[in-house]
């Protein structure tokens, strides 16, 4: 831990010239004693580092000396490709790799090139999670299961299946948190990051991580990578093909032109392509019928109470008799004349 902050303190010098105690302590989350005694520590392995007395003063190295420490390893070569998600990196426990490995490469950069990094964190942030998504801790089991992405190390987990899961997953006995449980031996081969909540792709199925309730890693083993293996893809296939195996149902709906503007802000991504295949050409007023694919009659029915005046359900009955209820309900709600103010139901 300490021969990692010599190291980032030397290369924080020779990136940036010379810096004082309070800023070398603000960098390294470090108290300015403790710069003062690792300068003293660098100084006497020999590395020439020298204090600036007087106003303006601080550390800085001997003009000229450059490092040799600038080399990245692999695990810090790997985190630098992903330092446009600094908090996925935290979540995985890469954070300090992945500032070291900044370091080195600003280091590496020519005097002239030295401010690039800053100059690109203050035009570009990526912020994935969803608007008025509440942050949450990341799962215990994320940095485990990381660490076996890295090092293609199996792992044998203990997964809590909820009841509508990925369908790649199987079911085994019952936990005593209610869910499906079942104990496996996995191969991890990556991990993604969606809206907030991470996945975990082996070569063949997806699983979340906030269900995986024990994760024991092999890290004297290691299993053999499928070199073919494309994440990105694997991801969109299975992914696509889970949204599809949602919509279990059909409704059938007449949507004014307004409505028909709304629909893809409405209905599942998954769902419109075909519901635009099914449309029919226009009625006399500009009203289209077509097909929509839903995941349940009540997810359809909260779907279609968004479009207001401009839908009509036409199929199945009991769908079209429960959004006729909730429209005669709201018409006695703002009835004029003084209706009766609303119903239960």
């Amino acid at each position: 831990m300490r021969a990692a902050r010599l190291m980032s303190l030397v290369l924080l010098l020779q990136a940036r010239g010379r810096m004082t105690a309070t800023e070398l302590s603000r960098e390294l989350e470090i108290s300015e004693r403790t710069v003062h005694r690792d300068v003293l520590a660098l100084s006497e392995a020999g590395v020439p580092v020298y204090a600036d007395r007087g106003r303006g003063g601080g550390y800085r190295l001997l003009d000229g000396y450059r490092t040799r420490l600038t080399g990245l390893d692999r695990a810090e070569a790997e985190a630098l490709f992903l330092s446009g998600v600094p908090e996925a990196l935290r979540e995985m426990g890469l954070g300090e790799v992945a500032a070291t490995a900044r370091l080195k490469a600003s280091a590496a950069l020519s005097p002239g090139l030295r401010d690039a990094p800053a100059t690109a964190a203050q035009r570009f942030h990526l912020d994935a999670p969803g608007w008025f998504a509440s942050e949450r801790p990341p799962p215990t089991a994320l940095a485990p299961l990381a660490r076996a992405v890295w090092g293609d190390h199996p792992v044998t987990a203990l997964y809590l299946r909820a009841a509508r899961s990925h369908p790649a997953e199987q079911t085994g006995q019952t936990g005593q948190t209610g869910h499906a449980a079942a104990r496996r031996r996995l191969e991890p081969y990556g991990l993604v990051l969606k809206a907030g909540v991470w996945y975990l792709a082996t070569r063949s199925a997806i699983y979340r991580v906030d269900r995986f309730d024990e994760v024991e890693l092999h890290p004297a083993l290691r299993f053999e990578r499928d070199g073919a293996f494309d994440l990105a893809a694997f991801w969109s296939e299975k992914s696509a093909r889970f949204a599809n195996s949602l919509l279990t149902t059909d409704v059938t709906v007449r949507l004014s032109p307004a409505a028909l503007r709304l629909l893809p802000v409405v209905a599942d991504r998954a769902a419109l392509d075909d519901a635009l295949a099914s449309a029919g050409e226009p009625d006399g007023q500009g009203w289209v019928t077509l097909r929509l694919p839903v995941e349940s009659l009540e997810v359809a029915y909260d779907q279609v109470l968004r479009f207001g005046p401009e839908a009509e359900v036409l199929d199945p009955p009991a769908l079209r008799t429960r959004v006729a209820g909730a429209a005669a309900r709201m018409h006695d709600l703002y009835d004029p004349s003084g209706g009766s103010g609303g119903s239960a139901g």
